[in-house]
């Protein structure tokens, strides 16, 4: 009896966890289990706000993909997704095609514009590795040269960021830090250095505590960090952002380096691939799968839940990731095994911390808040954790965070 062909597209947080455990609870002979993925290596997205500041180097948000998967049981292909043929059960790649008795889509998500002209041309966002090092290299270069000119110009030194959620908060963060460090070593004026947050909704990380918001607000403004909340962008030019004053007044602001973290969405290979979305996200059913697809499931930025509590949807995290890849990789064992008791997937919040940099943090940890250094230590057991879960103690012994006091 010919073996299942299980392929799992990506080597996201959910696509990984869902490999690294298939790989413990089925034997070799039954089933074949591929893992595709563009580069050879995983990136951890909730480490990339260091990376893109200068405050970590990129190759610690990365590790070998080969270095966490069991070769024997596990076909790595290195290559990009196009398609999912759901009807003819093949997923088409750049260079070629895979058949597949069960496929897991867990590919990562995309900057989500909301069409602001503009944005895709002359902002950068914290996407992947390569984004991460471009953002770090263009801010530095801004500071450099900025010694050099005959006439200085002191925009050069403005740095914008668009968008007030975590990955803003936690980009700031890390920036507040780095920038007198760059002042210093190109003997800059720190008060020429403006760092700015746009934000189009009313408030700072929206949803969290509004305690921890005040604490997280104060304390960025004391780095040198300016607010601008309930200010839309309306565009982006070579020269900085334009924003909304009112119904019908702009204003400019000029600005070296414009960084777009105000949103993403799912992966359009969802949408080139014929399913029902939103945004690149499909509504899953209870164990996974995609609706009128029982040999697909969904995993981390393309799959979409609904918070019943809140009537909105669950954001798509690392953590929520991890626990679908787990009961994914449970569902695809008993489908393997001909089992029909599929599991229902119900997210365990853990906690939520925001990093303010490396040294302080807020969260709320098993319903209670924390902040400073002891948030910022949790903050690093959970990214450990993440290597962890993954990878076990080799990997957090190689790539972990232990700068905890």
């Amino acid at each position: 009896m010919k073996k299942p062909t299980i392929v799992v597209l990506g080597a996201g947080y959910g696509g990984l966890m869902t490999v690294t455990r298939l790989q413990k609870a089925l034997g070799q002979n039954e089933a074949e289990i591929v893992l595709v993925n563009k580069n050879d290596y995983h990136y951890e997205t909730t480490w990339l706000h260091e990376a893109s500041a200068g405050t970590l180097h990129h190759d610690r948000v990365r590790y070998p993909i080969k270095s966490v998967i069991n070769g024997s049981k596990v076909s790595f292909i290195q290559d990009s997704v196009l398609e999912v043929k759901t009807e003819d059960k093949k997923v088409v790649l750049e260079n070629g095609e895979i058949a597949y008795d069960y496929a897991v889509i867990g590919l990562g998500p995309e900057s989500e514009t909301f069409g602001i002209q503009g944005l895709k041309e002359y902002a950068f966002s914290i996407s992947n590795v390569n984004t991460a090092r471009e953002i770090r290299d263009h801010i530095q270069l801004q500071f450099a040269t900025y010694s050099s000119e005959a006439e200085k110009n002191e925009d050069r030194l403005t740095i914008v960021v668009g968008g007030a959620g975590f990955t803003g908060i936690e980009f700031l963060g890390e920036l507040a830090n780095r920038v007198p460090d760059l002042c210093k070593e190109y003997d800059i004026d720190f008060k020429k250095v403006r760092m700015y947050c746009v934000e189009a909704a009313p408030a700072v990380l929206p949803g969290f505590d509004p305690e921890l918001v005040d604490y997280a607000v104060s304390y960025l403004e004391k780095k040198g960090v300016e607010f601008k909340i309930g200010t839309p962008i309306k565009g982006a030019t070579p020269e900085g952002i334009i924003v909304s004053k009112g119904e019908d007044e702009v204003e400019e602001i000029k600005a070296g380096t414009v960084v777009w973290a105000a949103g993403v969405r799912g992966n359009s290979v969802i949408e080139a691939s014929g399913f029902e979305a939103m945004r690149g996200r499909i509504k899953v059913n209870l164990d996974m799968r995609a609706p009128g697809h029982d040999d697909i499931f969904i995993v981390g930025d393309c799959a979409l839940i609904i918070n019943e509590e809140i009537n909105r949807p669950y954001p798509p995290t690392a953590q929520i990731a991890m626990q679908q890849g787990e009961v994914i990789a449970k569902n695809l064992t008993k489908l393997v095994r001909n089992e029909s008791d599929l599991e229902t997937f119900t997210f365990e919040n853990k906690g939520t911390v925001c990093s303010l940099g490396d040294d302080n943090a807020i969260g709320v940890v098993f319903g209670k808040k924390v902040t400073g250094k002891t948030a910022s230590f949790l903050k690093k057991m959970v990214d450990n954790r993440a290597l962890l879960l993954i990878g076990g103690p080799s990997l957090v012994a190689k790539k972990g965070k232990f700068n905890i006091l």
